[in-house]
């Protein structure tokens, strides 16, 4: 009898080239649901948040795919209306872990602030908050109808402080599960979305295609090598000084 894998995914524009050809095969959530449900072992692989990988040392991770940027992300971002060494407060999204805790390294070690965060309400206007904090899909749509004026890019920020790329997601494995087939698979989807990203393009409906274009060939890195693992040792760093992960685990990187 085979068993089918499970594997579990963000239902999030950057994540598509990853999953092309095996998108019926996957799971969906928002990054913190999927890590939680990653953590319960609902998933054999996922596209998990660096933050997950860091905070629980129960996870393979797959050398040489990631969720990376090496500069400007432009979807993950502080838009703000006061300077932001001003900042007191931080409207921040619940549904990743990962972009909240790099917002609070950026402001720690690059403004030496730590302003109080609080969960940004379903529907917030920066007019009733002095910041907020958007990732994936929704900070692309904000972004296209609002502009730039008060937008800081957490990606390029990272690069900035540390001349390292920074690593949001990778794909990893339960321990115990079976790797090698799993591997190849999301291998292959990986080549296949890269070689068809003018189809994905065209089928998205979130962005314009000037804009996914731009997207998808500067902005998001899809590569997980040495540089992006520097990187990914550097923000375990930082979460180990401020208190926000216990421990320091070596991660297991498996081919």
């Amino acid at each position: 009898m085979t068993i089918t894998p499970r594997i579990g995914g963000i239902s999030y524009l950057n994540v598509r080239p990853l999953v092309y050809g095996i998108e019926d095969q996957v799971g969906y959530s928002e990054p913190s649901r999927l890590a939680d449900l990653m953590y319960r072992k609902q998933f054999d692989v996922g596209i998990a948040p660096i933050a997950e990988v860091l905070l629980h040392d129960q996870y393979d991770v797959l050398d040489g795919i990631a969720i990376a940027a090496r500069g400007a992300v432009r979807s993950v971002f502080l838009t703000h209306r006061v300077p932001i060494e001003k900042i007191r407060r931080v409207a921040v999204t619940p549904a990743s872990r990962t972009s909240v805790w790099l917002l609070r390294v950026l402001l720690k070690f690059g403004y030496h602030i730590e302003p109080e965060f609080y969960p940004r309400p379903p529907g917030a206007k920066l007019s009733e908050h002095e910041a907020m904090l958007l990732i994936g899909d929704e900070a692309i749509w904000y972004a296209a109808r609002n502009g730039k004026q008060w937008f800081w890019d957490l990606g390029a920020a990272w690069v900035e402080l540390t001349g390292l790329p920074f690593v949001f997601a990778a794909w990893a494995f339960q321990r115990d599960a079976e790797k090698q087939e799993l591997a190849a698979l999301l291998r292959s989807a990986k080549a296949n979305g890269l070689a068809h990203i003018e189809q994905i393009v065209q089928d998205a409906t979130e962005a314009s295609p000037e804009f996914l274009r731009d997207y998808y060939s500067k902005c998001v890195w899809y590569d997980l090598g040495d540089a992006e693992k520097q990187g990914i040792r550097r923000f375990q760093q930082y979460l180990k000084q401020m208190g926000l992960v216990s421990g320091s685990h070596d991660i297991r990187y498996v081919n």
